[in-house]
């Protein structure tokens, strides 16, 4: 049977991609829309007049935010020397997409690629063009300067798919990217998953199951119980793949943002540590909104690693503030092994 040898935690955000300076550019963004935070919609200006005695003018100096950026370049190398230690054959990666590929007029709860590969490629200047200011920056650490063709992970993806319908999971199932219309801000792989293949596995790419959850966009949100549950779902049908491959497990995304809570995230880090599942399959929908919505693909890939017997520890959390309404990312490092 398959053996699970390393679970992996990782934010994959552009603050990780761009200098302490350009970490400002997404200010003007910030300033613009409402805000997610404790589960009520805040405006710029209200978060600032809320969260005044946070004292968040130390957090976001140039000194500060440089100091921060160095931390968040380190928690990546050791991400990146855990996966070259552990050697997998394979990996399942639960990441998201935000309208790169899944569009509002079909829009899926749980996306299965069963495709034998997929592709990633630099944005024709067209497209790279329409990017909004402070994304643009990062886009070198989703997309290969040339086209990389990756290896996709079928044998188990339909296994997966297979076994889902009795298990009750109604998985979407694609075998190959869409091709987006020329207007349209994206092409190729989704960026959950080319940040770890770019960052993580430093463009060594192994075969790789992508599941897409739709952590974003109301109305078919999953909750928090049932990402785990489909995590949990995975997991089972790692352990049952008739194969001798060593499997990695991986969660892309968060935490929170675009409003930074840090008391939420610390929780969220002491329940994985502590394997609490009563507490991660609570988390509130109206917690799990914006970037922090992002916190269901951990959810799920915690639910794929308690059963294992694999252990570790947070590599460092890094609450990397922008503005005085504490908005920002805050970044999270884990790996089990």
């Amino acid at each position: 049977m398959a053996e699970t040898v390393l679970g992996l935690w990782s934010t994959h955000g552009p603050i990780l991609n761009t200098t302490p300076e350009e970490w400002l550019l997404r200010v003007v963004n910030d300033k613009r829309i409402p805000h997610w935070f404790r589960g009520e919609q805040y405006s710029f200006d209200d978060l600032v007049e809320l969260r005044r005695d946070e004292n968040f003018a130390e957090q976001i100096t140039l000194e500060e935010r440089t100091l921060r950026h160095a931390r968040c370049q380190e928690g990546v190398a050791k991400l990146a020397e855990a996966w070259k230690a552990a050697k997998p054959d394979v990996a399942v990666i639960m990441g998201n997409d935000q309208r790169e590929l899944v569009l509002p007029s079909l829009q899926p709860m749980f996306t299965i690629y069963h495709g034998d590969t997929f592709w990633q490629k630099s944005l024709p200047e067209s497209r790279s063009e329409k990017l909004p200011i402070g994304i643009k920056e990062s886009e070198w650490a989703y997309r290969p300067e040339e086209e990389q063709v990756w290896p996709g992970l079928p044998e188990l993806a339909n296994q997966v798919l297979a076994k889902g319908l009795d298990a009750g999971f109604d998985f979407a199932a694609s075998n190959a990217w869409p091709d987006m219309a020329e207007d349209h801000h994206h092409i190729g792989t989704p960026h959950a998953f080319s940040w770890i293949i770019r960052r993580v596995m430093e463009d060594a790419a192994i075969p790789i199951l992508p599941i897409i959850t739709n952590t974003f966009f109301p109305p078919n949100q999953p909750t928090a119980k049932r990402c785990f549950e489909m995590g949990e779902f995975v997991g089972k049908c790692i352990r049952e793949w008739d194969s001798d491959l060593k499997v990695a497990v991986i969660g892309s995304g968060g935490m929170s943002h675009f409003t930074i809570d840090e008391k939420f995230d610390h929780g969220f880090m002491q329940a994985m540590a502590a394997r609490d599942k009563e507490f991660l399959t609570a988390v509130p929908q109206n917690v799990l909104m914006q970037g922090t919505s992002e916190m269901r693909n951990w959810i799920a890939a915690a639910g794929a690693l308690y059963d294992t017997d694999l252990k570790g520890d947070t590599i460092d959390y890094i609450p990397c503030y922008r503005s005085e309404a504490g908005t920002g990312t805050a970044q999270g490092f884990v790996v089990w092994e």
